[in-house]
């Protein structure tokens, strides 16, 4: 018989990294790679400003709220969580952050744990009750989350002192490294309990945390600014005096400013820019391609797209090479199913030959179509915005490949935010949408097509599907979830709420005086090593 409680440390510890494991294994803890507490709050000498190009757009400083990993590169800045996200330039690694250890009990049961003496921007203490006020806040505040979803099997924290505290889950989990990362997991995120109550509403535009850099201020359309967290907790952080993000809408207008000087770098870099950043001598580029997927999405609770053959008939009318070339400008890759390239295990590395998946084929979408129900030309709205990571251009190019299954799609272009609405009131028949920073398939398809999910924009729903997302979510074995994953995304990719597009790359930019940026395949920004020369 197995030992599950192995099962599990062997699976977190793997998550964790190998140094994590050299230290965890023998006595089933795992602790944190720096051995416990950090040096008492050594401080760091900061120096520089650096101005960052923001090109993304902005939503709230609330990580337990946002919508925008553009709001999350800043977040990371000012908040940690109980774990973090790790690149060595070859592996994603889940590493303690604010928890010093992590004691497995038994495989649902997690003791944490915390560094001593960290306290928040606002002069208030982080401790255990600090933790289950965040981790209740997710869970089951007042408004809900978007990332409930990922604490629906906590049942209990249990406060233990000041500085330890037990997660007590109904089910193991698999999916938890990531959902305790302060970054990409978000609910793991953990912010001053004092400042949400000061702050109320507000708290998103006012975010307290750990960080290594304090929120100062956000002047709309303008800047946001971060200063330096003298207290920081990590030896040596951070080393830079003063973080501004210049809000630049136009991302060629962002260019200019870093080629001349007036800002250091770039949160993003349109595909349309970087064959022509890479030849610049004073500019050095970060990225490839990412856990993401862009997708045409249909809304599956009205008509036209309330009818399945429709869908289908879209899914197999796109012709995925030219929106490749022309939205993407050739340095995408064909998505088949939303798992993508990073989540190691997950991900068919033959996909494109396995038959598995969608595809363009013209007559399979005729074919289709004929089973519609409406067989007259069939005129839909599709709304589009000036997002990335394509814009409109996919919008425009997708058009014309739908007329020649007899739809005939009217655009409409909306501001972001106006276009944000739509999609959150569930107000469109078609759009096209990206997900992006996901690594592992919990996080790609569970909110974002079970039923009622909070992601769930499609109002797509199939009983198997939900089943099979819930198995492999208390199942730690990795074959074995990709199994259970693999049957769930073909029931979602033949039923069609959305036709999959491409997994993208996503590119930072700095000039050459920024040294000490450490990229992660996740969309993040986090600044707390960089220096300026």
């Amino acid at each position: 018989m197995q030992d599950h409680k192995d099962i599990l440390a062997r699976h977190v510890a793997a998550r964790l990294g190998r140094r994590t494991i050299l230290k965890g294994m023998g006595a089933g803890m795992i602790a944190a790679t720096t051995g416990g507490a950090f040096p008492a709050m050594a401080q760091a000498a900061q120096s520089g400003h650096i101005k960052i190009g923001e090109i993304k757009p902005i939503d709230t400083l609330d990580p337990h709220f946002t919508f925008r990993l553009g709001a999350v590169q800043i977040i990371s800045n000012i908040c940690n969580g109980l774990l973090k996200v790790v690149y060595d330039g070859t592996t994603v690694t889940f590493e303690p952050d604010l928890a010093a250890t992590w004691d497995l009990e038994d495989e649902k049961t997690h003791a944490f744990t915390l560094h001593p003496g960290v306290m928040f921007h606002d002069g208030t203490p982080c401790d255990a009750e600090a933790i289950k006020f965040n981790l209740m806040r997710v869970k089951s505040g007042t408004p809900a989350s978007p990332h409930a979803w990922k604490l629906e099997k906590l049942e209990e924290v249990e406060i233990i002192d000041p500085l330890t505290f037990k997660l007590h889950f109904s089910e193991p989990y698999a999916f938890l490294p990531v959902a305790l990362t302060g970054s990409i997991g978000r609910a793991g995120t953990i912010v001053s309990p004092a400042a949400v109550e000061k702050y109320g509403e507000d708290f998103g535009r006012n975010p307290v945390g750990t960080g290594p850099f304090k929120f100062v201020s956000w002047k709309e359309n303008d800047s946001i600014e971060l200063v330096a967290n003298t207290e920081y907790f990590e030896a040596g952080l951070p080393k830079l005096e003063k973080v501004s993000f210049m809000i630049i809408d136009e991302p060629s207008t962002a260019l200019a400013a870093l080629i001349s000087g007036q800002i250091d770098g770039m949160n993003d870099c349109p595909m349309q820019l970087i064959e022509q950043v890479k030849k610049m001598p004073n500019l050095n580029v970060y990225g490839g391609v990412e856990g993401n997927y862009t997708y045409v999405g249909m809304n599956t609770q009205k008509p036209p797209f309330d009818d399945v053959n429709l869908r289908r008939a879209v899914a197999f009318a796109i012709d995925r090479d030219a929106v490749l070339k022309q939205a993407y400008f050739g340095l995408a890759k064909q998505a088949y199913t939303p798992i993508s390239p990073p989540m190691s295990g997950f991900y068919d590395p033959d996909i494109a030959q396995s038959g598995r998946g969608q595809f363009y084929d013209l007559e399979k979408a005729k074919e289709f179509r004929a089973k519609a129900a409406n067989q007259d030309e069939i005129e839909v709205t599709y709304i589009m915005t000036e997002n990335p990571p394509a814009g409109t251009r996919v919008a425009q190019i997708v058009a014309p490949m739908l007329a020649e299954i007899g739809i005939k799609v009217k655009l409409e272009l909306l501001e972001n935010a106006a276009w944000t609405q739509r999609l959150q009131d569930r107000d469109f028949e078609m759009l096209d949408f990206f997900w992006t920073a996901d690594l592992d398939p919990d996080e790609t398809l569970y909110p974002e097509f079970k039923t009622d999910g909070s992601w769930n924009y499609w109002g797509w729903s199939n009983a198997d599907f939900d089943r099979l997302c819930a198995e492999a979510q208390v199942i730690l074995d990795v074959a074995a979830r990709s199994k259970l994953y693999n049957e769930a995304e073909d029931l979602m990719v033949d039923e069609a709420p959305v036709a999959m597009l491409a997994h993208f790359p996503l590119y930072k930019i700095f000039s050459n005086k920024v040294q000490g940026f450490n990229y992660v395949p996740c969309d993040l920004l986090n600044l707390n090593t960089v220096s300026l020369a």
